[in-house]
């Protein structure tokens, strides 16, 4: 199995480190879809990090699709989603806000850094951006009642998904969500952060 990606996108990071939790063996190749667009049409057409190459041969894409490959067809024992219940459905729905976070932050890192700048269109960057607070003000809730980790004492996907979107805006976007105003996340970060599954997956 091989992930195809930089680990500076939250999405790709995502799923090496969820693979790593689950204990499943990859092959990582930081291609990137700016620097390295043509390498990576290769692997790709519609050149989308990430991209998952199966064993036999079959190109995934979308971190989300990717993970659910993983947990139903590969290691279903090693899942890191709560199986059912109302366990599942906290932890889809923490997962919807930091992949809504994800979006919108790296939104306006394209709205910047892809654009002229005389090109930049303010009402659309306000818009991503308030919805990118909105979403990180939801998961400041929830991290502020994790005990250890959101869901309780073991980590699991959710964990992973807000860590990997956090991380991110405060490596791109940290003038945007000051550390100030979500003490919350920032502590909780730190906890994920550490432990060697992350450590070992830094962003690029």
């Amino acid at each position: 199995m091989v992930l195809i990606g930089m680990l500076d996108s939250p999405y790709v990071r995502r799923v090496a480190v969820s693979m790593k939790l689950m204990g499943l063996a990859f092959e990582h190749r930081s291609v990137s879809v700016f620097r390295t667009y043509d390498e990576f049409r290769k692997v790709n057409p519609v050149v989308k990090a990430p991209s998952f190459i199966c064993n036999d041969g079959t190109v995934l894409m979308d971190s989300t699709l990717i993970l659910d490959y993983l947990e139903h067809c590969i290691a279903p024992g090693k899942a890191l989603t709560p199986a059912g219940g109302p366990e599942r459905r906290q932890a889809l729905y923490l997962i919807g806000l930091a992949m809504a976070a994800c979006e919108k932050s790296v939104q306006i890192v394209y709205e910047h850094n892809q654009r002229p700048a005389d090109k930049v269109h303010g009402p659309w960057l306000a818009r991503v951006t308030e919805q990118a607070h909105a979403a990180f003000g939801e998961l400041e809730k929830s991290a502020a009642n994790a005990k250890k980790w959101l869901q309780g004492e073991r980590l699991n996907a959710a964990d992973v998904a807000v860590a990997c979107a956090w991380r991110f805006s405060q490596i791109y976007t940290k003038d945007v969500f000051a550390t100030s105003q979500y003490p919350a996340l920032v502590a909780y970060s730190a906890r994920a952060e550490a432990l060697p599954e992350f450590a070992s997956t830094p962003p690029e």
